[in-house]
């Protein structure tokens, strides 16, 4: 099933999703730096990927919402995009709470230090988002949702104007 949402012959939605995994990844990747070596500059840079991604996510949500409307009802597909969707959801708003933690925390030591609560939901989010990110491999790898009709090892480029289904 091919992408409703396509830029230069290519998904949205398959383009932008690095973007929030990998920023909200970082900030959890340094607040465990942080608890580890405690350096005071470290929930700073947290707290700005986390804050990142989650605009990045709001970013991306739609593109997979117009991708999601376009799977046909009672399949497969559309059970595993609701769950993606439902579950990346969730994600955002456990990192919107950690974020908020952060926002809220006044320490003349350490700027947005995170609190025990903050760092729950951080990991738990990242927890999260490695389940939402497996569903959306199995939504493309598995189910092929987000791929050219016809694509093969030889397809012309997006660019070509070609369908899929030719040579290059």
């Amino acid at each position: 099933m091919e992408s409703r949402a396509k830029i230069l012959g290519h998904p949205i939605h398959q383009m932008l999703v690095p973007f929030p995994l990998g920023l909200l990844a970082m900030g959890v990747i340094f607040d465990g730096i942080y608890l580890l070596f405690g350096n005071p500059t470290i929930p700073t840079v947290s707290y700005w990927m986390i804050a990142a991604g989650i605009i990045s996510g709001f970013v991306a949500a739609p593109f997979g919402l117009i991708d999601w409307l376009a799977i046909p009802k009672g399949t497969r597909a559309h059970r595993v995009g609701l769950l993606h969707a439902g579950g990346n959801g969730i994600m955002l708003l456990l990192f919107i709470g950690s974020w908020w933690l952060r926002y809220l925390a006044e320490s003349a030591v350490v700027a947005y230090e995170p609190s025990v609560l903050a760092l729950v939901l951080g990991f738990a989010a990242f927890g999260l988002a490695l389940v939402t990110g497996w569903l959306g491999g199995e939504l493309v790898g598995r189910l092929s949702v987000g791929i050219d009709d016809g694509a093969h090892l030889d397809a012309p480029s997006s660019l070509s104007g070609r369908p899929s289904r030719q040579r290059a």
